[in-house]
């Protein structure tokens, strides 16, 4: 099995090597960030994911969290802001 075979993976675990792989990268996070619409972050994610050789499906990406809730977000307001209108996080 070559090193950059990843499809004896579940989906879930794909996810998870997608958000390691990008996760802390400027360029994505701004790109992830400045995309137009919930479409444009699914072309961006697909492109990660191509890079990365994980085999993601546009279905995947949009229906596998953390990724559906990214989306999710993009396509609609938060339930509840604060001040500057940046979506906050509950911690307990």
């Amino acid at each position: 099995m070559a090193a950059d075979d990843f499809s004896h993976l579940s989906v879930q675990q794909k996810i998870s090597a997608l958000v390691r792989g990008i996760e802390g990268d400027e360029r994505w996070n701004k790109a992830l960030a400045q995309a137009a619409d919930a479409e444009a972050m699914l072309d961006l994610l697909q492109s990660a994911s191509s890079k990365l050789k994980l085999g993601l499906t546009r279905k995947d990406l949009a229906s596998t969290p953390p990724l559906r809730d990214w989306l999710w977000f993009k396509r609609n307001k938060p339930l509840i802001t604060i001040g500057d209108a940046l979506p906050r996080y509950q911690q307990d």
